[in-house]
């Protein structure tokens, strides 16, 4: 089971906001498995993993017949983390609601857009410097490997 939702615009961050409750609500061991109540998280059998990198890393170890990566190529493999890393530990956070509320809390709505969208770009910038040598039909070769 994969615990997980978009995320777009206000009105569906309000509807995300609903559906965090009532997951916690009708599922009460959805506390108990990210203490920090964020999606997503993967319930494999006896397994729980939270965070969108640590499961993809994780279905890469337990399904290697559906690669998430390249197996033959360590240079496109690591491409791939890199480009996955940039993503999940430095653009997505800045889309974590509560982090976002506390900026606008703190320092007002210009200042929060300010701040993620010069910290989003930076990432865009670094995705973009990353691939640049190595895009072709997709992103990081002719194959899809990792999608966060």
């Amino acid at each position: 089971m994969l615990f997980s939702y978009p995320q777009k615009k206000k009105k569906v961050k309000k509807k995300i906001l609903y559906v965090m409750s009532f997951l916690i609500y009708w599922f009460p061991e959805f506390e108990e498995l990210n203490p920090l109540h964020f999606v997503p998280v993967l319930v494999d059998g006896d397994v729980v993993v939270s965070d969108s990198y640590a499961i993809l890393l994780y279905l890469e170890e337990k399904y290697p017949q559906r690669a998430l990566l390249p197996a033959a190529d360590p240079q496109q493999r690591a491409l791939n983390l890199q480009a996955a890393s940039i993503i999940s530990s430095s653009m997505q956070p800045l889309h974590m609601l509560s982090l976002l509320k506390y900026i606008e809390d703190k320092f007002g709505p210009d200042e929060r857009l300010l701040w993620v969208q010069t910290h989003i770009e930076k990432g865009f910038l670094a995705l973009e410097k990353l691939l640049i040598d190595f895009a072709a039909k997709y992103a990081t070769g002719e194959d899809v490997y990792m999608v966060i």
